[in-house]
Order: structure tokens, then C-alpha cells, then sequence
């Protein structure tokens, strides 16, 4: 089999080619659109596309249905408009669409203003489809009538590997190299024939001559690359200059890609931030060099750079961004957690912070006028958690550390037991949260707190308060799977307990359990406590879930890290805001979760108010197509308009 064969043989191999200036751009970020660009998931299969609709949520559909429902219509759409046109051409080239998009890209090599692009898109899609003769066909034309340009040989030169004129090819690819040195796929195919014909050292010899070119700067990183590898960093940095010096400005993002992480693999680190930073521009760059300089950033020890650099990156609203982004986001959670983290002290310092009802009615809320109110001699139940035994291993005590699946439930549990019992009986609800002061976190806690300092807690309020008659103390014993809840009923006048209960659960689903122990807590209220059933409240509906639980925690943090001035104490601010935009897609007809996320927006603004405008079309939207019934759509408008409020 020739050289050129083994390397073109296959679809895969016949990239696009297009001038570099298109070539090196990234897709530029769009407004909100019910489906972008597809890309293809190689975890999920290869007959599966990945998209996002406008709520920036994933989702896989086949090729199939990608191109009867969206590609065929969008090439329609678009057929007059090149550069959008050109931008489907090759991501469509990429899925394996080639038979349908052939005669847009022919289209377009007669109204692309760019011809080049036009005539060599037009050509990969033909050399797709094996149709090689018309390809060189379509290229002499070009060349004819524009003049010959790298890109345009190196397809040609395709065209005569298809048909097994190895010859004629590496003549024709050669001269391509002579007019365009900085080609990717021509470069890396020059190199590539030589070494498997007469092995490594051709390979490199074929590099260094291409390096001789005018305007050559992309064979100098492959060369560097060899030095960074035989340890000679001096040699390296001295070609990464001649390749910066050398290369057009903007600087390609391809540079910048393959110099930093080159640096980045071989621990180059300081290196790799002087270069590359005075040219990352992050609209151009993208993605890929910024995951570099956040590595490189985070490794040294420069938070505060990667985070700038992070907020940056999410500033772009790149859907198909996220997941590495929320990755760099616990990345350096976990970096300052350890950097805040010191010895204990002697004596901690630890309060009680109270919330009176739901966590999603706060105090002047417009949206209680949605709810009932409680009469001023209503008894008053309080809830009290944040304590579980944990695993061997599962935590050090005095430590500081990201919240984990026990300390979220045993936060969110008393939240969740506070609304049932808030909206399905006559009392008042209350729930304490133990909160370290300095440095300020939650506090979670091996033991179960004892009937006494639960009922002194309970009752230790201010003035202006009423003491709690009763007080309900769950604990979370999650030493093997599946975890127990464990839950007492405690009066407080003389801190007797009034009822015990308990309920197992799956770690992995502890919310399963929550609507049994939700009736055992209400009977015993009835029964011991004389807390009589209400009449259902219609605006609390949420359905019991473990993305549910999950944000009521997350508005708990919210509002604590803003009350507590304490935003140090968030972190993953917008996969909270995400997690409960889904939320409210899941459950678009509950107006309690529909306040869970408007409350969490409001709080959002004391701690992390930049990242608001990021979220603004997609929480327009939600109310725009999912609207709720009145008053509650009104006045959770009200609530998210002076959220978004200058």
C-alpha cells in the first residue's frame, strides 16, 4: 500500500481545507438558538450527533434525524448566505453528510466571495465522495482563474493520491508547501510520507526543510516539540520565538494550541504563561489554549489568574464549553479550599443562623403573597440537621472541604421536612443551620445533637420571635450503603422526645424515602404535638427528587454565603444557576420551583452578581415559553426584574 494511502484511505482523513484565516477561527459564540452546530459525540456512537437547544441543555439525536429535521432545512435557509453556508459545509463534511450537502457546495463556489473557500469546500466534497476526477477538475478551474494557492494544491494533490499517483502528488504537495509552509494537513502528510518511508530521521529532515520556507512558523513547533523532548528547553524557546515573530497576527489559534501544551507536557509552566498570554484572545483562541493557561495558572498556584481567565470563558456562553469549564471550576474550589485550610483552632467558633419558613420565601419576598400566612399564635416547629457519621475515611474533623453527598443531604433535609410541614399543617416552620464563623462554612458534625441543646437552640431566638414549641432533629448515619435517615420529635419546654423515626435509603437516591418519612413526621406531629393537617397549599407542588433536594442546599448556600458575607464559601455559581434552570424545565408547571430559582438569582446577585447577564436570555425564555398560571407568573416576574436590575 503507498504512503498515500495509508493516510487518506479513509474518510477521516480528508479534512477540509480551507485559507488559514478561516481555518484558525473558532465558531463565534451566537445568541441562544433552538439548535447549534451539531458535534459529534465519539463516546456515544457514531450514528449519534450532540446538540444543545436554547436552553444550552445536551442532548443526542441520530444523523438520521439531524439531517431530515434540521441540516436539509438549515442548507435551504442558508443557501445564499456564504459564510454561514461554508460554516454547515464543514460540519457537515465532518458528520458525513457529503452526498447531501454536494450541491450547496457547489452552490457556493459560485457566490462565495472568498473563492477560494468556495472551490476547495467544493472539492473536499467530492474527494469525499471518491470522485476525484471532478475534484481536480474543479480545483484546475480555480487555479485557472484565481491562481494557484496552498490550500487549493494540497487538494489537488489529494486528488492524484486517490487515484494512486503517488508521484504526482508529493510534487504537487510539495509545491503547495512552497506557496502555504503553515498548511496542518499538508505539513503533517509531508512528514508523515517520509518517516514511514525512511524513518524518523527522514521525517525530521523533512520538517527542518519545510522550516526553511518563507513565512514558515508550523513546522518550528513540531521541531521545538523534538527539543522539548530531548530536554534542550533553550533550543525550544528560541524556535517559539522565531515561530511568534514569523506568524501573522492575529496569532493562529494552532500556535498557540500546540506551543502551550507542548510547555504545559513537559512542565514548562512559567514559560508557557509568558508566551502565550500576551496573544490568547479568547474569541479567537478559544477553548483548548485557555484550558492551558487555566492548568498552567492553577499549578502554580496563581487562583485568582485562573479564575479571571475562567470567568472570561464563561462569558463566551459556549453550551459545548461547559462540562470542561464546571471541571476547571471544582478544580480550583478544591485549590482554595486547601489554601483557606489551616490547623484548627483551640476553640472553634460556631453560631446558629435561622430561617423562618421555606428557604425560598424569604423575608419580604413579593412571592408571599402567593401563600398563605400563618396567625400570629401559630405554633412554631423548628428543624435542626447537619450532623452524620461518615465512612472510614470519609472526613477529617476541623477540615475545611467541598461539600459531599451527606453534608449536602444533611443541610437539605431539614429544608425539605420545614416546606412539607410549613404547607400541610397550621404551624410555623424554622430551620437552624450551624455555621462556622471564622473561616465561615457549614458545619457538619460527627454526633447527633442531644434533646437538650436542641431544645436550647430551639428556643434561643431574638426578641422579636417566638420561641419554637418543638424542634425536629434528623441525623444522617452514612457508614455503609444504604445510609440511614434517623429523625426525632422533641419538645422544647422541657426537651422531651416525643417520637423517634428512622428510613433507609440508597446513597445514590436518598430522596425515594423523603414521602413515607414526610407522613411519619406529620402524623407524629398530630399525635404527640397536636399540629393538625392543613388544606393543600395549590402553588407548593415540587415533586420529591434528588435534583430537588439538591437545590434547595444550593439556595441555602446562596443565601448564606450573601447574609454571612461569605461568597468565598460558593463555588460551581453557575452550574447552581444551570442545575436549576433544568430543574425548572423538568417541573416547568411548579411555582415553587419556578421560586426556588428566581430566589436563587436574587441571591445570586449579593455574591457573584457578574455572572447574572450570562443567564438573562435563557431565564427570559423560560418565562416566555413556560409561563405559569397567574398571579404566580406576574409576580415571579417582578422577582426576576429587579433581580436583573443595573
Amino acid at each position: 500500500m503507498s504512503f498515500f494511502k495509508k493516510i487518506f484511505g479513509g474518510k477521516k482523513n480528508l479534512r477540509p481545507l480551507v485559507s488559514a484565516s478561516a481555518s484558525d477561527r473558532p465558531p463565534a459564540p451566537s445568541a441562544p438558538a433552538p439548535v447549534t452546530a451539531p458535534v459529534t459525540d465519539p463516546a456515544k456512537g457514531s450514528d449519534l450527533i450532540r446538540v444543545h437547544d436554547a436552553y444550552g441543555r445536551e442532548m443526542f439525536i441520530t444523523k438520521q434525524q439531524w439531517r431530515d429535521n434540521v441540516l436539509l432545512g438549515d442548507l435551504e435557509k442558508k443557501r445564499d448566505r456564504p459564510d454561514d453556508l461554508a460554516g454547515i459545509i464543514v460540519q457537515s463534511l465532518y458528520d458525513g453528510f457529503a452526498a447531501d450537502i454536494l450541491p450547496y457546495a457547489a452552490h457556493l463556489a459560485t457566490i462565495d466571495p472568498t473563492p477560494e473557500r468556495g472551490h476547495v469546500l467544493h472539492a473536499v466534497t467530492l474527494l469525499d465522495l471518491k470522485r476525484y476526477a471532478d475534484a481536480e477538475t474543479v480545483l484546475l478551474h480555480f487555479c485557472q482563474q484565481h491562481g494557484e494557492t496552498g490550500v487549493a494544491l494540497t487538494n489537488l494533490a489529494k486528488t492524484y493520491a486517490g487515484r494512486g499517483d503517488d508521484a504526482r502528488a508529493l510534487q504537487t504537495l510539495w509545491r503547495a508547501l512552497t506557496l502555504d509552509p503553515n498548511q496542518d494537513n499538508g505539513l503533517g502528510w509531508y512528514e508523515v510520507i517520509h518517516r514511514e518511508k525512511d524513518g524518523p530521521a527522514s521525517g525530521f529532515d523533512a520538517l527542518r526543510r519545510i522550516a526553511t520556507l518563507p513565512g514558515a512558523w508550523r513546522a518550528r513547533l513540531w521541531i521545538a516539540r523534538h527539543h522539548l523532548e530531548q530536554r534542550d528547553l533553550p533550543a525550544a524557546l528560541a524556535l517559539y520565538a522565531e515561530a511568534l515573530d514569523t506568524a501573522p497576527r492575529p496569532v493562529p489559534a494552532d500556535l498557540l494550541q500546540q506551543m502551550s501544551g507542548d510547555l504545559g507536557n513537559h512542565a514548562h509552566l512559567p514559560e508557557l504563561i509568558r508566551l502565550t498570554t500576551p496573544h490568547y484572545d479568547i474569541a479567537l483562541h478559544g477553548l483548548s489554549t485557555g484550558n492551558n493557561l487555566i492548568k498552567a495558572h492553577l499549578d502554580l498556584g496563581q487562583l485568582a489568574a485562573a479564575r479571571a481567565l475562567l470567568d472570561r470563558l464563561y462569558a463566551q456562553q459556549r453550551p459545548d464549553w461547559r462540562p470542561a469549564l464546571s471541571f476547571w471550576d471544582t478544580e480550583l474550589a478544591k485549590a482554595s479550599t486547601a489554601i483557606a485550610d489551616s490547623p484548627a483552632p483551640e476553640k472553634l467558633e460556631v453560631t446558629v443562623l435561622t430561617l423562618g419558613g421555606p428557604v425560598w420565601l424569604p423575608p419580604g419576598t413579593p412571592a408571599a403573597e402567593l401563600f398563605p400566612s400563618k396567625p400570629a399564635d401559630a405554633p412554631v416547629v423548628a428543624f435542626l440537621g447537619a450532623t452524620a457519621e461518615m465512612p472510614p475515611g470519609g472526613g477529617e474533623p476541623h477540615r475545611l472541604q467541598l461539600a459531599d453527598g451527606p453534608g449536602r443531604l444533611s443541610r437539605a433535609l431539614p429544608l425539605w421536612l420545614a416546606e412539607q410541614v410549613e404547607f400541610g399543617t397550621e404551624a410555623a416552620t424554622r430551620t437552624l443551620v450551624p455555621w462556622l464563623v471564622n473561616p465561615p462554612s457549614f458545619v457538619l458534625s460527627g454526633v447527633i445533637e442531644n434533646d437538650t441543646d436542641a431544645a436550647s437552640h430551639a428556643r434561643h431566638v431574638r426578641p422579636e420571635e417566638k420561641p419554637a414549641d418543638y424542634i425536629v432533629v434528623t441525623h444522617l448515619n452514612c457508614r455503609a450503603d444504604p445510609w440511614t435517615i434517623e429523625l426525632r420529635l422533641v419538645r422544647t419546654i422541657d426537651a422531651a422526645c416525643l417520637a423517634t423515626a428512622s428510613a433507609t435509603c440508597p446513597a445514590s437516591d436518598p430522596a425515594q424515602v423523603l414521602p413515607g418519612l414526610t407522613r411519619t413526621l406529620l402524623a407524629a406531629l398530630d399525635a404527640h404535638a397536636e399540629i393538625n393537617a392543613s388544606p393543600p397549599v395549590s402553588a407548593f407542588n415540587p415533586q420529591p427528587s434528588g435534583a430537588y433536594l439538591l437545590r434547595l442546599e444550593q439556595l441555602l448556600a446562596v443565601r448564606t454565603a450573601g447574609q454571612a458575607q461569605a461568597s468565598g464559601t460558593l463555588s460551581g455559581e453557575r452550574d447552581i444557576l444551570d442545575g436549576h434552570l433544568q430543574l425548572c424545565l423538568s417541573q416547568p408547571e411548579s411555582v415553587s420551583i419556578r421560586l426556588l430559582f428566581a430566589q436563587t438569582l436574587r441571591g445570586m446577585k449579593k455574591v457573584r452578581a457578574d455572572i447574572l447577564p450570562e443567564f438573562r436570555s435563557r431565564v427570559n425564555l423560560l418565562q416566555k415559553e413556560k409561563p405559569l398560571p397567574e398571579p404566580a407568573q406576574s409576580v415571579i416576574a417582578r422577582i426576576i426584574a429587579e433581580t436583573f436590575a443595573a
